[in-house]
Formats: C-alpha cells, sequence, structure tokens
C-alpha cells in the first residue's frame, strides 16, 4: 500500500523559511513523480511544484518560481520542498502526490495516491 507522509510545516513570517518533506514507501520505486500541491481556504487546490525520480527534471508554478526549490533523495524515498521568501498567499495545506509515470503534470487526475497534508501558516 503506498504511503505519502508529509511534515515540515508550521507557522513562519512572511519572508521566512521552511522546508517541507514527502516520505514515500509502499511502492516500488521504478519510474515516477511526486508533485506538490496546495490548497487555501475557499480556493481550489493548484500545483506548485514537481520532480522527476530518474532525471530529477522540475517544474514549478508562476507563482513560487524563484522561491521555492525542489530537490529528492532517491535512497531515502523522500522529496523535499525548500519554501523562501513566504509571502502570507502562500498559506495553505501542501499535499504531495504520486504520478506512477517518469513526468510531471498539474493535472491532478493523473497523481494516484496522496498524502495527508501539513499546513502552513504565514502571517506576521
Amino acid at each position: 500500500q503506498v504511503q505519502l507522509v508529509e511534515s515540515g510545516g508550521g507557522l513562519v513570517q512572511p519572508g521566512g523559511s521552511l522546508r517541507l518533506s514527502c516520505a514515500a514507501s509502499g511502492f516500488t520505486p521504478d519510474y515516477y513523480a511526486i508533485g506538490w500541491f496546495r490548497q487555501a481556504p475557499g480556493k481550489e487546490r493548484e500545483g506548485v511544484s514537481c520532480i522527476t525520480n530518474t532525471d530529477g527534471a522540475t517544474l514549478y508554478s508562476d507563482s513560487v518560481k524563484g522561491r521555492f526549490t525542489i530537490s529528492r533523495d532517491n535512497a531515502k524515498n523522500t522529496v523535499y520542498l525548500q519554501m523562501n521568501s513566504l509571502k502570507p498567499e502562500d498559506t495553505a495545506a501542501y499535499y504531495c502526490a504520486l504520478h506512477h509515470r517518469d513526468e510531471c503534470t498539474w493535472w491532478e487526475d493523473e497523481y494516484d495516491d496522496w498524502g495527508q497534508g501539513t499546513q502552513v501558516t504565514v502571517s506576521s
């Protein structure tokens, strides 16, 4: 059974940083991609970033490009999202999701498994 566990969320002041982790287990690490999505209260879920497990190709939304960095540790089956220069509009529940193909996409229907989410709140 696939399991994705996010961690690292919390309360941070504007301009601060957080690093989210997504630990994946329960599947054979062949060809896959991990995506990060977020959902703020009253808003639709949106894609934030994605990384493939083979060549490490990445994808970022325009709203986080230049501030967030996604990376992976294949030995640990863990993906990280380093978030710098955080803004109040980054406040949301952040979810990681597993796509059983080695390509990044924003289409949520392409992701087969989801974590439970971790809350990020940016406020002074």
